[in-house]
């Protein structure tokens, strides 16, 4: 009995260290390797509203253990359109390796246009490496010092924020390995977040100006005498026209969108404000056939009134609601 035992506990003791020998069990035991990561911007420029891309000059560095991270031929820019390395130099001292490069990128993204051009937009980027994964790599952000030059300045913005931090990104594949029982793949990231805003009011006056001017015009019809009342009714119309091009011209700037935008909402605002100054000379036309013309001046003169104040209260409260400080997605 003694010796059945024994051997019992020996077949235990060998299963034991068989598993935790095997190389499975050293894999799961191993700690992934620690990418310590930091960026400084030198310059954004080359902003294309219409096509959703920016250029971005920044220096890079990466600060690891494992020789095995070739960063200089694996670095991956998800949202990059191109990436360019105009200078980089290694050092491996100290039993850890640095790198240091220069990167010029063109980045794509997507802008939030609602409250354009009162709006407000978040940059990103991001550097994965392409050949290891989450287990076997992660970054960390070295946070000391500034993240960008503020002497350069970026015409119609100022940054208002910059963050970095780290993270996952998940990709539900496995890339064609046929080993993996699931498609899902994550692999360890270093962001860039950065919120410009936008120096607004030059910008708003110079697209919204015409539209203004056009309305003027529509409006001044009841301030002309009652006996030229074709004239009245040929400057609305034109205002009309007016608006509806000038909406074309900014439209043609902005990326397309489903939403309907406060550059959509002046524009109807004030095309419904014109219609409203035609149909209310019409209604004067309609008092003068019956000859009463002291009461079409005075409903000229009410009318108007209370059509300029509805107009300008909407103007100012759809600008007040897009100028408010919004969340940036």
């Amino acid at each position: 009995m003694v010796i059945k035992i024994n051997k019992r506990f020996l077949l235990a003791i060998t299963f034991i260290i068989i598993l935790f020998t095997s190389p499975s069990v050293k894999a799961q035991a191993e700690k992934p390797d620690t990418v310590y990561s930091g960026i400084y911007i030198t310059s954004i420029h080359d902003i294309n509203f219409k096509d959703k891309e920016y250029s971005i000059n920044l220096w890079l560095w990466l600060k690891y253990k494992n020789k095995k991270f070739d960063f200089l031929h694996n670095l991956e820019v998800p949202q990059a359109k191109s990436v360019t390395q105009s200078y980089s130099t290694v050092d491996s001292s100290d039993n850890q390796v640095y790198i240091l490069m220069k990167l010029q990128c063109v980045m794509k993204d997507s802008w939030a246009i609602d409250n354009f051009p009162f709006d407000k937009q978040k940059l990103r980027f991001s550097i994965e490496n392409s050949q290891f994964d989450s287990k076997s790599l992660i970054f960390a952000a070295d946070t000391l010092g500034k993240h960008f030059d503020p002497r350069f300045t970026l015409r119609g913005w100022r940054i208002d924020t910059l963050d970095v931090s780290t993270g996952i990104k998940i990709y539900e594949t496995a890339f064609g390995d046929a080993s993996m029982a699931k498609p899902h793949t994550e692999y360890s990231n270093f962001k860039v977040k950065i919120q410009l805003d936008r120096d607004a009011m030059g910008l708003f006056w110079k697209m919204f100006l015409g539209m203004y001017v056009a309305f003027l015009i529509a409006y001044m019809c009841f301030y002309i005498h009652t006996d030229s009342i074709d004239s009245r009714f040929g400057l609305s119309v034109g205002a009309l026209f007016a608006v509806i091009g000038n909406k074309y011209i900014v439209d043609s700037s902005l990326p397309e969108s489903t939403t309907f935008t406060l550059v959509d909402t002046l524009h109807g605002i004030t095309l419904l404000f014109i219609l409203a100054v035609i149909i209310g000379t019409s209604y004067s036309l309609k008092l003068i056939k019956k000859d009463e013309i002291d009461k079409a001046k005075r409903f000229d003169f009410i009318y108007a009134q209370i059509l300029l104040a509805a107009y300008l209260i909407m103007n100012a409260w759809f600008i007040f609601e897009a100028t408010r400080i919004q969340p940036v997605k």
